[in-house]
């Protein structure tokens, strides 16, 4: 648990730099409480108002932009694996995961920023329980406000239909989506049919299996483009193309600009 007006100091303790991408390893749970952060993730610019949260999951690409200097907040990082088997099936960390700032109402804030004032509490009391007994604190406080925040998440933005076969599908993309963009391959491994699978995806995003599976195909390549330095030719090799032009021109169906042009605009040299 970090106040945000120490991200600066513990990024340059660690060799870097909070305004510059960077790829999360953990769940980030960001709250404002005065002023706004503005930060780009995943490609897309967001702000943060005070008494907004905002949900950064594991592999998203990110960079703060505007406001750490003069915003108070708190910046929680967690991994999955401290929290049981029940929560994160309540909490809804499967696929797909509601996006953006969260702007609780009064009512609705008034749980959530008592469980985070427990939560600070029970991490900063070292000493004055037993180790073990003040892990399964915190993790027993953390897990009460992550279902509060991705029940919010889920009324507000709506849940889809995430049955078996859209799970399964999801999984193999997750693993497979650099090696074929075929729905046919997916369903024959997975032993559904194309129809099935696309039925799942459009029950679960709204979208069919094969869009699904090219925007995925499409977020990675976004997000290598804004957070490493490989040439575009080497980001289209990883992700399976054939050739960088065959890459450049599934990038520009996407985008309209080639990889090369959304690098540019994206970083902000342009």
């Amino acid at each position: 648990m970090l106040p945000l007006a120490r991200l600066d100091g513990r990024a340059a303790g660690h060799g870097s730099d909070v305004r510059r991408p960077a790829r999360a390893a953990f769940h980030h749970l960001l709250t404002v409480r005065e002023g706004i952060v503005r930060l780009t993730a995943d490609g897309e610019a967001l702000s943060v108002p005070a008494g907004a949260w905002l949900w950064i999951r594991p592999e998203q690409v990110y960079r703060f932009d505007e406001g750490l200097e003069s915003a108070q907040g708190t910046l929680i990082l967690f991994q999955s694996g401290l929290l049981d088997p029940a929560t994160i099936a309540a909490a809804s960390f499967a696929p797909p995961f509601s996006w953006g700032a969260l702007l609780p109402s009064t009512q609705e804030a008034e749980p959530i920023d008592r469980t985070l004032e427990l939560l600070m509490e029970a991490y900063k009391e070292t000493g004055a329980l037993r180790l073990d007994a003040q892990i399964e604190l915190i993790r027993h406080l953390l897990s009460a406000l992550v279902l509060w925040l991705s029940h919010l998440y889920v009324r507000e933005r709506g849940a889809g239909d995430t049955g078996e076969a859209f799970r399964a599908f999801h999984a193999t993309v997750e693993r497979d989506y650099a090696e074929s963009r075929t729905v046919a391959d997916y369903a024959s491994a997975l032993g559904y049919s194309s129809r099935t699978l696309t039925r799942a995806c459009i029950a679960a995003t709204g979208v069919t299996a094969k869009r699904y599976l090219d925007e995925r195909t499409f977020l990675e390549a976004r997000r290598l483009l804004f957070h490493t330095e490989l040439p575009t030719s080497a980001v289209g090799e990883g992700l399976g193309f054939p050739t960088p032009t065959t890459f450049s021109k599934f990038f520009k169906h996407h985008t309209g600009e080639t990889p090369s042009d959304y690098r540019v605009r994206a970083s902000g040299r342009g």
